[in-house]
């Protein structure tokens, strides 16, 4: 629930005198904030100086108005607003401030002489806005006035902090979605009279406040847009929001009258060097890390050694956002701020050349995440690229843009396989493929290997048809070319199409033949370790169960002394498998659980379901037939973002069917679809915390049953399959990237 905006409380020693001060009055209603305000309020309790800083155009002077207005009884000797923009001259730092005081001095004393003896000894809050361009001297100044004045306390706002002794920091962010709209509204509804949210129009003003990223100036533009435009053609528009957004009110600020303008005058505000970076910095998409900004936009101007105290500038300015993420801290551009850097950088004449810089980037960093894939370090290369997806997108978007340069798309595309298959990105990554096989060019090892990878995804997708035409191009065209892992990779993906397919004889063939050409070539990663899962799969359908649990315990070992986790799952789904055939529920549901845990780190969605749909044959075998509709259930809403359920095939489907089978009998019709139906209702994760949180006979593992349900007796058998004697394993090839011009 939204809090009220009230004045904050007064501290027990303050003085009960009237409050003087020279606080605006409010034109319009102050709109959402009210965390933000309460945690500034509290700040100031604590600190003597607080600087209040953001980007521009996101509300900074409007809210520490709004504080001060808020906290005005804490000061018997009031509080006082001095607006410093449009001061550019240093000398006039101390007139500026007595004027907004109401100070008057005939003397011939200096005026800091003056202004400092006016603030000792009174308790009053300083408010000071505006002060980028004259950061020292204010900062010097400030650090007086708090020497000498101890009930003096200072609330700043700026780009970037004053630097001095004691100050707290405060990042302002843009608004959240629904303070955003909230405000939007509000202004338009008073340039608008009548206008009001509502179904019709209620996702487009969200979009809207959306791709102006909650900043306060630019959402007030654009409602100020709605005398002659629908919020429709606004939206539309956007492409060129600086031309756009324009009109500000003729009572603002200068700065403050245009989107443009706003932005400009922190471009002012910047050296040289800073206005250079700010410019390379509008390649990037999304976040990005120092070690691209320091490979990228170095160069003429910026020397690779001085780009961090540059960056850390516009950091103090405001100007770049600091994030800190899964893969450590990240830097981001507000697409406002983006654009009107890309401006600057197509006036440079040096767009292309960094455009290609940042291409060249990330398909080296795509193929260091693909050999980091087969490691210890398997998450954390998901995670980078997870973070690094629309970077990657502008790479392949780059490419595409010269035929001469197709086949780094293609590269790109193809080298991201395990995001698109093991990290639950399969739609986006046939989207991909299919577009960058659309351009013609020589069949080349990056060409082969986006076709082969397109017959991975299809394959995976349920799509045999598309599965088929690609991975027959790329094993023809790789014989012609000579390219042997292209072949090795077609022959192999045929050989999984034909488990999906319910010809497990024709696959083990042909997943034999691909495992016999990858140790011809010394190939070694998760690729060749899913080529042996699969073939146990297809073993374990023609009831070689023994045979089956041989081959993936030994993927299972090899997993374990590379610290590879994905492949890791599906053998453990097969070990499942061939255990539940055998009579080994509980040694079944250790290893599934395990699966479960591990496909569901990576966004997963295929091993997840497939554990889903195993671990509830599991639960009725164990006795547990309500639980094991439940996640029936959870399996079926699961499907249809992962495509054909169980593939269309009888042998993945047998399981399933088997399950279901029990449960009807054991339950009933009724009481069947009652469970399922409940369980269609989970999301991914509460049906994952579901199914590893319950115990078939016993407590809960870890935590209890997501929904309440009472807690089953009994405990799981930790052991493994049987050991076995393992080949040596070949070597890890390492690819690198293609030659970069």
């Amino acid at each position: 629930m939204r809090r009220s905006q009230r004045p904050l409380p007064a501290p027990e020693d303050a003085e009960p005198r009237s409050v003087r001060g020279n606080l605006p009055a409010e034109l319009n209603t102050f709109v959402g904030r009210d965390e933000e305000l309460a945690e500034v309020g509290a700040l100031l309790g604590q600190y003597r100086l607080v600087t209040v800083a953001g980007v521009a155009g996101v509300g900074k002077t409007r809210f520490v108005s709004r504080i001060a207005a808020l906290m005005e009884k804490r000061y018997c000797d009031g509080v006082w607003i001095a607006e410093l923009s449009a001061v550019h001259d240093a000398g006039l730092l101390e007139h500026t401030l007595a004027g907004a005081m109401g100070l008057t001095d005939h003397t011939s004393r200096p005026p800091r002489t003056m202004l400092l003896e006016h603030c000792a000894g009174r308790r009053f809050l300083l408010v000071i806005d505006g002060f980028e361009h004259l950061t020292d001297d204010c900062a010097t100044l400030v650090r007086e006035l708090l020497r000498v004045a101890p009930g003096l306390q200072v609330l700043a706002a700026g780009r970037r902090p004053l630097r001095v002794d004691g100050e707290l920091t405060y990042p302002l962010a843009p608004m959240t979605d629904g303070d955003a709209v909230e405000l939007f509204a509000r202004r338009a509804a008073s340039v608008r009279p009548g206008f009001a949210l509502g179904d019709g129009n209620r996702e487009t003003v969200r979009e809207l406040c959306r791709r102006l990223d909650g900043i306060p100036l630019a959402l007030e533009l654009a409602a100020g847009r709605l005398r002659a435009l629908t919020v429709e053609q606004v939206l539309q528009r956007l492409d060129d929001r600086f031309r756009l957004l324009t009109g500000g009110s003729p009572s603002a600020l200068p700065r403050h009258q245009t989107l443009r303008t706003a932005i400009g005058w922190s471009h002012e505000l910047c050296a040289p060097e800073q206005r250079l970076l700010w410019a390379r910095l509008s390649v990037f998409a999304g976040q990005f890390d120092l070690e691209a900004v320091e490979y990228i936009c170095s160069g003429p101007g910026l020397p690779a050694d001085s780009v961090l105290d540059v960056l850390d500038e516009l950091l103090a300015q405001s100007v770049v956002l600091r994030e800190d993420s899964a893969v450590g801290c990240r830097y981001r551009l507000l697409d406002t701020v983006r654009e009107y850097g890309a401006d600057w950088l197509r006036a440079t004449g040096d767009a292309e050349r960094l455009r290609r810089r940042h291409r060249d980037w990330y398909l080296g960093l795509a193929t260091w995440c693909e050999l980091d894939w087969f490691s210890p370090r398997q998450a954390e290369a998901a995670a980078r690229i997870d973070s690094e997806l629309p970077n990657l997108r502008r790479a392949m978007e780059c490419s595409m843009e010269s035929p001469d340069e197709v086949h780094l798309a293609q590269y790109l595309a193809g080298t991201l396989w395990f995001y698109w298959a093991g990290c639950g990105r399969l739609s986006e990554g046939r989207h991909w493929l299919d577009h960058v096989l659309e351009e013609d060019s020589p069949y080349d090892h990056s060409r082969l290997k986006a076709l082969w990878v397109l017959g991975y995804v299809a394959v995976l997708q349920g799509d045999a048809v598309g599965a088929v035409s690609a991975l027959q191009e790329c094993r023809e065209e790789g014989e012609r070319a000579g390219d042997a892992s292209a072949v090795a990779y077609a022959v192999h993906r045929t050989g999984c199409l034909s488990i999906v397919t319910d010809d497990p004889v024709r696959a083990e063939e042909l997943l034999r033949e691909a495992l016999g050409r990858y140790r011809e070539i010394g190939e070694l990663n998760s690729n060749v370790l899913m080529a042996q899962v699969e073939l146990g799969m297809a073993v374990a359908f023609r009831g070689d169960l023994d045979g089956a649990a041989e081959i993936c315990t030994e993927v299972r070992e090899i997993c374990e002394d590379h610290g590879e986790r994905w492949a890791m799952a599906y053998a453990l789904y097969v070990l499942a498998y061939a255990a539940l055939q055998s009579g080994r529920s509980e040694r079944a549901r250790q290893m599934l659980g395990e699966a479960l845990s591990i496909a569901h780190a990576f966004h997963d969605l295929l091993g997840t379901v497939l554990s889903l749909e195993l671990l509830a044959l599991v639960t009725v075998v164990e006795g547990d037939a309500a639980e094991a509709a439940l996640l029936q259930g959870a399996a079926d809403r699961i499907w249809p973002s992962v495509g054909l359920p169980l593939f269309g095939s009888v042998h993945y489907g047998r399981p399933r069917a088997e399950c279901e089978e029990r449960a009807r009998a054991e339950l009933g019709d009724a009481c069947y679809e009652a469970e399922r139906l409940t369980g269609s209702r989970l999301d991914t994760r509460a049906a994952v915390t579901r199914a590893l949180g319950v115990r078939t006979h016993g407590g809960p593992a870890g935590g209890g049953p997501a929904d309440g349900r009472p807690a089953r007796e009994g405990a799981r058998d930790g052991g493994a399959a049987g050991e076995t004697r393992r080949p040596a394993a070949s070597r890890t090839t390492g690819r690198g990237g293609p030659e970069l011009g």
